[in-house]
C-alpha cells in the first residue's frame, strides 16, 4: 500500500464492515487517519475491523446507523464530531442489491436501493459539507476542507437488465458526485467518485463463488482477475490524499477494462 500521510484527519467511511469498506477502512488507518467504521448492526456488536485497525496500533470506533435515515445520519455525525472535533474525510461505500426483472421488481425494493444506495449518499455528504464548511481549511493537515469519496459501480453507465433500481441509484451517484463538486469546489471541498466493476465482496458472492460462475464473470473483464477489495481500497486512499489535490468532481473506474465492452474486442462477435 502506498505510504500516503492523513495523520491528523479523521475518516468516516459507511458500510465498513467488510467488503470494499472494511478494505478501505484499513487502508486509511493504515496511512495514519482516525477511522470512525459506520455499519447497520446493533450499536454493542462487535465490528471486526475496528479490532483489527486497533491490534495494528491505528485509531477506530465503531458507529452503527441506517445512512438511509435523516435522524441517524444527523446523529452520528454529531457524534463523530463530538469525539473527535471535525471531520475530514468521507468514504460513501454503503450500498445493497434488490435483484428483479423490471415487470416483477417491487416499489419496496426500488425504494429500499434507492433510498440507501443514493439518498444515503446524499445525507451523508450534506452532513459532511457542513462541517467542512464550519472548520475551513486547515493547511497543517490539508489544502483541502474536506474530502469526499463517494463508491458508485461501472453500472453509472453500463445498463443492467434486472437491476433497474441498482443501475439508476449508481446512475444518480455519478451526477450527485458532479453536482457537489461543482457547488463547492470553490470553498476547497474536494468530491470524487469511484466505479468498481466486478469485486469479490459479498453483495455479489453469487457471481464469483463457483467456479462456473467465476468463468463467465471473466469473460466481461479483459484483464482476466475478478478485482479485489484492496484494489478499491488502494484509489480511495488516492483521491482522499493530497496527492489528488487538483482531483475534483471526476469518476476514476477500477475494473479491469469491464467498461471497455470486451465483446467487441474482435469487430464485436
Amino acid at each position: 500500500m502506498p505510504r500516503y500521510d492523513l495523520s491528523g484527519q479523521i475518516a468516516l467511511v459507511t458500510g465498513a464492515a467488510s467488503g470494499i469498506g472494511r478494505a478501505t477502512a484499513l487502508a486509511l488507518a493504515e496511512a495514519g487517519a482516525a477511522v470512525v467504521v459506520n455499519h447497520r448492526g446493533p450499536a454493542d456488536s462487535p465490528v471486526d475491523v475496528v479490532d483489527e485497525i486497533r491490534r495494528r496500533g491505528g485509531t477506530a470506533v465503531a458507529e452503527s446507523a441506517d445512512v438511509s435515515n435523516e435522524a441517524a445520519v444527523q446523529a452520528m455525525f454529531a457524534r463523530v464530531i463530538e469525539r473527535f472535533g471535525t471531520l475530514h474525510i468521507l468514504v460513501n461505500n454503503a450500498g445493497l442489491q434488490r435483484d428483479a426483472p423490471t415487470d416483477q421488481l417491487s416499489l419496496a425494493d426500488w425504494r429500499t436501493v434507492l433510498d440507501v444506495n443514493l439518498t444515503g449518499q446524499f445525507l451523508c455528504a450534506r452532513a459532511a459539507i457542513r462541517e467542512f464548511l464550519r472548520r475551513g481549511v486547515e493547511r497543517e493537515r490539508s489544502p483541502a476542507a474536506g474530502k469526499i469519496v463517494c463508491i458508485s459501480s461501472v453500472h453509472e453507465h453500463i445498463p443492467w437488465a434486472g437491476h433497474a433500481n441498482y443501475a439508476a441509484s449508481k446512475g444518480g451517484v455519478k451526477l450527485l458526485v458532479q453536482t457537489l463538486a461543482q457547488e463547492f469546489a470553490g470553498r476547497r471541498i474536494r468530491v470524487n467518485g469511484i466505479a468498481p466493476g466486478a469485486v469479490r465482496t459479498p453483495i455479489n458472492r453469487a457471481a464469483w463463488e463457483s467456479d462456473a460462475a467465476l468463468t463467465d464473470l471473466l469473460t466481461l473483464v479483459p484483464y482476466g482477475r475478478i478485482g479485489a477489495p484492496d484494489d478499491i481500497a488502494k484509489a480511495v486512499l488516492w483521491l482522499a490524499s493530497d496527492d489528488s489535490d487538483y482531483v475534483t468532481g471526476t469518476t476514476l473506474i477500477v475494473d479491469g477494462g469491464m467498461s471497455l465492452y470486451p465483446g467487441f474486442g474482435e469487430g464485436g462477435g
